[in-house]
């Protein structure tokens, strides 16, 4: 079983997504996919269960961001609407589950939401003096707080004092060379192409310039964050996709040896899948490079060709080789005028 809650990384923002949809069309592989959320996201298009999730205006919660910078702030989100037709909160479907298997009590401790939040206020209170009351806060909206000592200094107690403040590396040091990764290389079992080395060496990868892959996809395809959403969030808003139109920039060399010009509908493939868009020239991409913004929705064809230029439908699913995470600008990819 798959519960998938505000998140769209089922198709969308996970890698390979035809190979993500062959496995989920085995039952005996994943038996139920259950999704809440805001919006028909490409994701909750694979639930079996699909519960409508309360949005930010119809519930009270908190917002917190920049907690690694040298101002933090809290933003009180009140709640603006009351929840439209059968929406419900997370907590409150959680806690009716909870009720249903026995256990309502142990889940909740007999408080609601709005409970759970002046009580966990309360125990932040206790720790940071300067809050003010609970009601206080509610009505003044967002509460920040500098870091008295300035902008953040990294390893600050280890730069000052080293031997009395030692990192937590196996010598306590700023290592170059890791013991840790040099017993990690000499004991995994690693692909063919994968390496890890305990120096910060370069190593070319897996789909490569020199991979022989490249007689058939001589394209590197690497993705960015782009301004018109955050990830895939937003992603849906007409206004924003007319204003920044989701393009794959090609570098004028590589589009002229294609017969490509700016607006071209173009196709990008791999033996993964296959992507339609139109292509922005620019030289602002080198030689030898494409890029697609990252977030875009999943939308494909009968054929099962995106429409929509979500680069997931190319990326790949073998992982990294130390992290195990998503290798997403390692992508060798073809391009051609469709």
């Amino acid at each position: 079983m798959i519960w998938n809650y505000a998140g769209n990384c089922l198709i969308n923002q996970h890698s390979e997504i035809n190979r993500t949809h062959e496995i989920l069309q085995d039952d005996k592989k994943c038996e139920m996919i259950v999704v809440i959320d805001c919006h028909m996201t490409s994701s909750a298009k694979y639930a079996d269960i699909l519960l409508p999730d309360c949005t930010a205006s119809e519930q009270m919660d908190f917002a917190l961001d920049a907690s690694c910078g040298n101002m933090s702030y809290v933003i009180f989100t009140d709640q603006a609407i009351k929840p439209r037709f059968e929406c419900k909160t997370i907590y409150e479907m959680t806690s009716e589950l909870a009720k249903r298997l026995g256990v309502e009590q142990q889940f909740t401790e007999g408080r609601t939401q709005e409970e759970w939040m002046r009580h966990l206020y309360e125990q932040s209170r206790k720790s940071i003096p300067n809050l003010p009351t609970f009601e206080e806060f509610r009505k003044q909206g967002i509460f920040k707080q500098r870091d008295p000592e300035g902008h953040h200094v990294a390893y600050k107690d280890f730069r000052e004092d080293p031997q009395a403040n030692p990192l937590t590396t196996p010598s306590g040091k700023i290592e170059i060379y890791s013991q840790a990764l040099a017993d990690i290389a000499a004991t995994w079992e690693l692909p063919e192409g994968d390496v890890i080395d305990p120096l910060p060496i370069y190593t070319p990868g897996f789909e490569n310039y020199n991979d022989p892959l490249t007689d058939k996809f001589p394209l590197q395809l690497t993705g960015f964050h782009y301004k018109a959403r955050v990830h895939s969030t937003y992603g849906n808003v007409d206004v924003l996709k007319a204003a920044c139109r989701q393009e794959m920039w090609i570098n004028p060399m590589d589009a002229q040896k294609r017969g490509i010009n700016n607006g071209d509908k173009v196709r990008i493939f791999n033996d993964r899948g296959e992507v339609h868009i139109e292509a922005k020239v620019t030289p602002r991409m080198m030689p030898g490079v494409v890029a697609l913004g990252e977030g875009a929705w999943y939308d494909p064809d009968a054929k099962r060709v995106d429409q929509g230029g979500c680069i997931n439908v190319l990326t790949t699913q073998r992982p990294s080789p130390l992290a195990k995470g998503n290798p997403s600008h390692t992508n060798l990819v073809q391009v051609e005028k469709a």
